[in-house]
């Protein structure tokens, strides 16, 4: 079965790729579509129109929507009656006949849940699940798929038995397992756990919990981080690792960002976690969780071994070397 390697890619991030990046590519998730009232709004997708060079670069490339994100909301208000998802649902087919997209990913963060600062209601369990069979029965014979959070919550508010019988894949975002609500310094986007880690946060665990679920391993996609995440005021022991920090885990400098410069000046010493398969940088005080070739490459051989659909990554401008996403279309396709 061949592997998917879908890149999520943000307006501005539209203009970076390049044609070799395409042909490393099955799929680009273009982030984001929002909902407005009971209707699709792309109208912060300025540089759609760039999707027709794409498809001369790689005719085989599918385009697809991601709707929501981090902090969009209007899903639980929309999601709560059946003419409201109706009415999205055509909507979202009349963009994708508009614009010649194959497919529509829904990225609600997340059902049942405000930490976001969005609207929610404990009816969401059963509403999403409505909201994708609606937009199923619209979208006819393009893709339907979703980003899920990576977590146990995601898999108690969602009814992913149903789910996964109505979407073409499930999405799971294993990066920010540790994030900006943990004050653990660890890994954000681990393959495995680290020694003495029983969190389960990590990429393997996940996949287990989503499998349990009731999503099939062939319609499961795992994600890889092309951004870091860094807490401050880490204790000192363990070389940061799984220590209490005095933050919590916050955005950190894109993958091009992280250079041998960047690295001597903040006196950091690199680390490799053979137990977790992913790397760190430590200085006695800040911790940065990061991806390097070395750990998105085995993610994919674990894709493959596992005999999961494929790998994702968010976002593609946050690599302007273009490192990581030649590997992994040397590792996948």
């Amino acid at each position: 079965m061949k592997k998917f390697a879908l890149a999520y890619a943000m307006n501005d991030s539209l203009s970076m790729f390049t044609r070799e990046d395409l042909n490393c590519l099955t799929h680009i998730n273009l982030a984001f579509g929002l909902v407005d009232g009971d209707q699709l709004d792309m109208g912060q997708l300025t540089n759609v129109g760039l999707i027709e060079e794409f498809r001369r670069w790689n005719p085989e490339v599918k385009i697809v929507l991601s709707i929501g994100g981090w902090g969009a909301g209007g899903f639980s208000e929309m999601a709560m009656t059946e003419a409201g998802r109706e009415n999205f649902a055509r909507s979202c087919l009349e963009a994708a006949e508009r614009f010649g997209l194959d497919g529509m990913d829904i990225d609600w963060e997340y059902p049942c849940g405000s930490q976001a600062g969005i609207a929610s209601d404990p009816r969401d369990k059963e509403n999403f699940t409505y909201l994708l069979q609606a937009l199923r029965d619209r979208l006819g014979s393009r893709s339907l798929s979703i980003a899920a959070g990576a977590g146990d919550y995601f898999v108690r508010d969602t009814e992913m038995d149903k789910v996964a019988g109505i979407v073409d894949y499930v999405q799971i975002m294993t990066y920010d397992m540790r994030s900006g609500f943990t004050r653990q310094a660890g890994h954000h986007a681990a393959l495995r756990a680290s020694r003495g880690d029983t969190s389960g946060l990590n990429t393997m665990d996940m996949v287990e919990m989503f499998h349990k679920a009731g999503v099939p391993l062939e319609k499961l996609v795992i994600g890889a981080a092309f951004y870091s995440r860094q807490w401050e005021g880490v204790e000192n022991r363990n070389n940061g690792l799984l220590q209490p920090a005095e933050t919590t885990g916050q955005g950190g400098p894109g993958y091009s960002e992280i250079t041998e410069e960047f690295i001597r000046q903040g006196g950091y010493t690199k680390y490799w976690d053979e137990e977790a398969q992913a790397a760190y940088l430590w200085n006695g005080n800040k911790l940065i969780s990061y991806e390097t070739p070395e750990a998105i490459a085995l993610k994919c051989r674990y894709v493959k071994a596992k005999g999961l659909l494929g790998i994702m990554y968010w976002e593609h401008g946050c690599d302007q070397t273009h490192e990581l996403v030649r590997t992994i279309g040397r590792e996948i396709l």
